[in-house]
Order: C-alpha cells, then structure tokens, then sequence
C-alpha cells in the first residue's frame, strides 16, 4: 500500500455557519477512498464552539470537564464529557480571535458524518473524514494529531488472532488508525499554515471497524486514570453504586496497596497486624447483617434512644452494607504489640495499631478508587466487635475496625469534591 497526503489549500479562515463539506468538496479534487482530515478548531469554528471566554478560560476548562486526571500549576489533564483526556479540557485559545475560546465539537462522528454526507452530495465520491485533534501524550514528549470523530472509515484495525511474520498469533495487536491517518495529515496542515484540511490518498484498511468514540479506552481497562496527587484528593465516599460486578483481582490489588501502610516498629509487613474480610452477596454477609443489627438495637434501647430513631439508624446503616456488591471487614490484632508494663505505653502502643490499621483502610480506599472502584467506610462493626468476629468465624484476638462497602461508580460518577482550605488544619511552629 502507497500513501500520499495532500493539503487542501485556499481555504478562506472559517466561521460560524460555513458549509465546510462545499468548501471543500470546491477546494480538492476528491478521488473515491480518499480520507479527509479536519481539524477539530475548523470545524468548532463552523458550528458556533468558538465563545466568549467570559470569567476567563479557567471557567470554561470547568464547565467542560467531567473528570480531573492531573493537574500541574495552571495545566490541568481532564476527562472531557466525550471521554477524551486531554489538556485543560479541550478549551484552546490558539488560532481564535483574542477574548475568545474554542470548545471541541458536541459529538465529533457525527461532525464527521455531516461533512461526509455533503461531500458525497456535490461531488458524488464516497469519501471517509475524520476529524483531527493535537493531544499530548503521558509517557512522550511532544504532541500528535489524534482522531476525535470518524465516519465512511474504520477508526480500528483489529488484528488479534492473526500471525505475524515469523507464524505467532497476535494477542493484544489492535491498530488506532483512524489516529495514524491524522498525525499523516497533520504533517502537511501544521499549526500555523492556515490549512484546516487534507487528503489521505491509498489507504486500504479492510477490516477496520468502529467510530472515533470506540478509540476511547474504557474505564474498566484504564491502568492510568488518575494522577497519583488527584487520585488521594478526588476519592470521595460512595453511598449508592451502579451496576456490575467487582472484579476479585481488584480486591487483591486493594488489599496489597494496604500492606504499604506503614506498620508498628516490631511489626513485619509480611505479618501485618490486620487482615482483611470480604463478603460477596450471600449467607455470611446475611448472618453479619442481622447479628450486627441486634447488637445495634440492643445497644440503643440501652442507651434510651427512641424506636423510631433506631428505626431511621438501622435502615441507613443496612442500605449501604446491604446493596453493596462487596462488604470488605478489616480487622486488627494486638498479639504483636508489646506488653509494656508502664500502662501509659501498653495505650500508645495500641494506639499505634489502631493508627497503621487506619492508615492500611486509607490505602485500600485509594486503590480501590484508582482502579475505578467507589467505596464508603462505615463505623457499624466497631459497636459490635463480638457479633462480627462470630459472625465472620474470626478468632478472639482479632478485632474488628468498621467496614468498607464496595462497588461500581454510579453512572455519573463521583460527585466532584469541593476545593479544600487547608489552612484551619495547619500549625507552624
């Protein structure tokens, strides 16, 4: 296969309405299979997502973010609604007019198929169009043109279960070329010629299959979805789940990212003084449930509380432990602490297990949360230690130290947590 890639040149400077498939179905001479790129500002421009900057272009990166990846002095790597990851939300100033903006297109493949469509009414030829976008790149330097939207073109070459050259079978090979065709083409449009499009001639990609959309990695297989400073500072406590299962090797790696707590000195972190109990929906999780909730009950009748509010305390407490796909328990115990006669250092050095057990529930939270994972600690097992070790078939040393609830984000994910001033809870001295 022989590719060449030509620039549409004579384009006048775009603006909002401009019928950008007659501008360029008048401007190249278009061949059947040919590719036309666009870039993402051309065709913002064209359909009014050039806007006032207003309160400034901060205000915008907020409007159009759904999720912060990272942030580095005034940049910030956000997840736009779209899905894409990119900086500062997609808002640019480049190649505007100054007090202006540009956003990225609503819905990309269909920019894409609009501008196909009109092609093919002038000038009869069955053309593909992506539209082209520069995105940086977390483990490079320097940036690239990616496909935002494609139509009349694969945008994936999947070429798992094929061999390579020496007869080995593929097994993860799938080819972004929807994004190739676009770093081609940016080769000839540049940033600063003035030339909004180009022609990709040659290209044969039989079996190629999918839109711009399905370039996005799914949450799910995300390795990388938070900044490590975003991910402590995003987490926030979920209540109430969406759907699906949690994967066990989640739970796995969650529970060894609480080994890195930092443990007692006489302690080893291959001994740690916790262990963790996680419950899938079934009997166990239901014998838990109602011999916490009798203790609960029992407890607060002692202490005079109103039925109706142990009522309201009960079914709060069960919706959560209840409708979570898994109920994690840590547990601790005090067997390697030091027997120090001194009792004033027997109450520290338990408060140092308590701390490191508190540190490991902190750890767990956090990796839940980097793998895509909601979770809310509840205090409930701690008024019922004995209840819940019995309940768990956990021996008498170990004490248990609340519970974790797990799940699936809900579909609009985590609420965004508001800015914190740390200044109330710092002292120098």
């Amino acid at each position: 296969m022989s590719l060449s890639v030509h620039p549409v040149e004579g384009l006048p400077e775009i603006r909002e309405g401009d019928d950008l498939a007659a501008m360029i179905a008048a401007a190249a001479a278009l061949l059947d299979g040919d590719v036309v790129v666009v870039t993402q500002k051309a065709v913002s421009k064209a359909e009014g997502r050039v806007v006032p900057d207003g309160d400034g272009r901060d205000s915008w990166v907020r409007r159009e973010t759904r999720r912060v990846v990272g942030r580095r002095g005034t940049l910030v790597i956000a997840e736009t609604r779209h899905g894409f990851v990119c900086a500062n939300a997609g808002v640019d100033l480049s190649n505007v007019a100054p007090g202006f903006v540009s956003l990225l297109p609503e819905d990309p493949d269909a920019s894409a198929e609009r501008i196909r469509h009109g092609v093919r009414e002038r000038t009869g030829r069955e053309v593909g169009v992506v539209i082209s976008d520069t995105f940086g790149r977390p483990w490079r330097r320097g940036v690239t043109e990616v496909a935002l939207g494609t139509a009349g073109m694969g945008a994936l070459l999947d070429l798992r279960g094929t061999p390579d050259r020496q007869g080995r079978i593929l097994e993860s090979t799938v080819v972004a070329v929807a994004d190739e065709v676009s770093a081609a083409a940016g080769l000839v449009m540049g940033k600063a010629q003035g030339i909004p499009a180009a022609v990709v001639r040659g290209l044969r990609l039989a079996g190629a299959t999918g839109a711009g959309r399905d370039l996005i990695r799914p949450a799910a297989e995300d390795l990388f979805r938070y900044a490590p400073g975003t991910a402590i500072t995003s987490r926030r406590t979920i209540r109430t789940f969406g759907q699906g299962p949690v994967p066990r090797q989640a739970l796995v790696e969650a529970a060894a990212s609480s080994l890195t707590a930092p443990v007692p000195h006489g302690s080893r972190h291959d001994r740690p003084p916790w262990l963790w109990a996680f419950l899938e929906p079934g009997t166990a999780r239901g014998a838990l449930l109602a011999s916490m909730g009798r203790a609960w009950e029992r407890d607060l009748r002692t202490d005079g509380t109103p039925e109706a509010e142990i009522a309201r305390r009960r079914e709060r407490s069960d919706r959560v432990l209840a409708d979570a796909p898994v109920l994690a328990v840590p547990a601790l115990s005090l067997d390697g602490a030091d027997p120090y006669p001194d009792p004033r250092r027997r109450e520290a050095e338990r408060d140092m297990f308590v701390l490191a057990t508190g540190a490991a529930v902190q750890n767990l939270m956090l990796s839940l949360h980097a793998q895509g994972l909601g979770s809310a600690w509840i205090s409930s097992t701690l008024f019922c230690r004995e209840e819940t070790a019995g309940a768990l078939g956990l021996a008498p040393s170990w004490l248990p130290m609340g519970a974790v609830a797990i799940g699936p984000l809900p579909e609009d994910g985590p609420p965004e947590r508001p800015a914190v001033d740390p200044g109330p809870a710092i002292t120098w001295a």
